[in-house]
Parts: structure tokens; C-alpha cells; sequence
């Protein structure tokens, strides 16, 4: 059985900076493509940044210079660095991961709020 579990969410103060993780376990094929993406109440779900297992990345236009996906294959864990929170960015936030047999597999979601 696969896990996705993200954490690191929580309050924080526009301006601030939090960092959230999303860890990887159970039986699970190669994983390809790693995504954070955010839900705010009342919006759709969007992708906030993502990154391959080249480490190439993308980001929404929202987030960019603000933002940093990164990840570390060997713990098949991938962390988003948010810096410069703003109110706008409160939403729960989800991660994503692809395996290379296209297989996907979503966390439960971690609670970012940024308080003006």
C-alpha cells in the first residue's frame, strides 16, 4: 500500500516563510513526476509547482521567485520552500506524485493559512 503523507503546514504571518514535505512510502514503482498543488475554499484545484525526476522543474506564475521545489530521490521525498507568504496563498495544500507507469498517488492535504 502506498503513502503520501505531507506536513509542515500551519499559521504564519504574511511576509513569512514555511516549508512542507511530502513523504513517499509503501510499495510503489519508480516515481516520475512530483507535484505540490493548492485548493483554496471555494477555487479549483491548481498546480503550484512540480518537478521531475530530473529535477526539472515548473511553477504557477503566482508563485514564482517566491517558491522552491525540491526533492530527494532516495527518500522519494519532495519539499516545497514557500517564502513571502501571502494572504492569497491560504489554501490546503496537496502533493502529488506519477510513477514512471503513469500511476498516481495523492497525500491528504496540509492546511497552509498566511494571516494578513
Amino acid at each position: 500500500q502506498v503513502r503520501v503523507a505531507e506536513s509542515g503546514g500551519g499559521l504564519v504571518q504574511a511576509g513569512g516563510s514555511l516549508r512542507l514535505s511530502c513523504a513517499v512510502s509503501g510499495s510503489i514503482f519508480t516515481i516520475d513526476y512530483m507535484g505540490w498543488y493548492r485548493q483554496a475554499p471555494g477555487k479549483q484545484r491548481e498546480l503550484v509547482a512540480g518537478i521531475s525526476s530530473g529535477h526539472n522543474t515548473n511553477y504557477a506564475d503566482s508563485v514564482k521567485g517566491r517558491f522552491t521545489i525540491s526533492r530527494d530521490n532516495f527518500k522519494n521525498t519532495v519539499y516545497l520552500q514557500m517564502n513571502s507568504l501571502k494572504p492569497e496563498d491560504t489554501a490546503v495544500y496537496y502533493c502529488k506524485v506519477t510513477t514512471q507507469l503513469h500511476y498516481e498517488y495523492w497525500g491528504q492535504g496540509t492546511q497552509v493559512t498566511v494571516s494578513s
